[in-house]
């Protein structure tokens, strides 16, 4: 048996997410039915990360294993023309010992969040950005972002339908950076509750438009109430940027 890591990039526009559903077309059956193609196996991936309907990945990161090992070239070059036509792509395919897990040897999970701030609307970049075409203060989300770093309980900004077992995490990154008319929204933890970012970008958007300050966003967090979380960003500026691992696991 022959263990394998892949590093994937897609767009989640066309898809119900990354796990797989009945009648509904996911990148995880996508994937898997490309390795099944190509090798004759029937496998059954695991991610580090599962993204919901319309969220992109540039560095979602998987593991698998086959009976029959085969050059990590040669699997990259398979999957790529098996899962055309779909915007899924491997973009790195490397041998791994049999110890590494996508999912549970993941040390930290990396987003990041568009947000296009202008008044005209995107052609170019349409369904890749949360267009917002009032003003934001930029500056004050980076600020009010800055102040819930750190281990809290999540549950304002974890969706009611989340799974964990416990809504403390620790947020190790988060930050608001502005390029022209681009707002970058970047997040580093060790696991996230589901639609923890997105809660917290659509909070931060009520910061930069002034209904919120600072302060305000932070006493969100401090209430431990869903029913104080600002309006879910949509899914089209949520990139999964990438996963960490120690050397020792790879």
């Amino acid at each position: 048996m022959a263990r394998y890591r892949l590093v994937i990039e897609y767009d989640g526009r066309p898809f119900c997410g990354w796990q797989r559903q009945a009648n509904q077309l996911s990148v995880q059956q996508v994937v898997e039915e490309a390795i099944e193609r190509f090798s004759g196996e029937k496998v059954v991936i695991q991610a580090a990360g599962r993204t919901d309907a319309g969220v992109h990945a540039r560095g979602q990161v998987v593991s698998f294993d086959l009976v029959q090992a085969r050059d990590p070239f040669r699997i990259g070059q398979a999957l790529n023309f098996h899962t055309k036509p779909h915007p899924v792509a491997i973009v790195a395919v490397e041998a791994v010992p049999d110890t590494f897990e996508a999912r549970f040897s993941a040390t930290a999970r990396r987003y990041d969040y568009l947000i296009l701030n202008r008044r005209g609307r995107p052609a170019l970049e349409a369904g890749k950005v949360w267009h917002v075409p009032k003003p934001l203060d930029s500056a004050a989300m980076a600020d009010a972002a800055g102040r819930i770093l750190g281990f809290h309980d999540f549950t304002t900004f974890r969706a009611a339908e989340c799974q964990a077992r416990s809504p403390l995490r620790t947020l190790d990154e988060f930050t608001v950076t502005r390029d022209g008319e681009l707002i970058r929204i970047g997040a580093k933890a060790r696991s996230f509750l589901h639609s923890q970012v997105r809660s917290m970008v659509g909070s931060l958007k009520l910061v930069g438009e002034g209904r919120w300050s600072p302060e305000d966003f932070r006493a969100a967090l401090d209430a431990q109430d869903r029913a104080r979380c600002g309006p879910l960003a949509p899914p089209d500026g949520l990139y999964f940027m990438a996963v960490d691992y120690d050397s020792g696991t790879a």
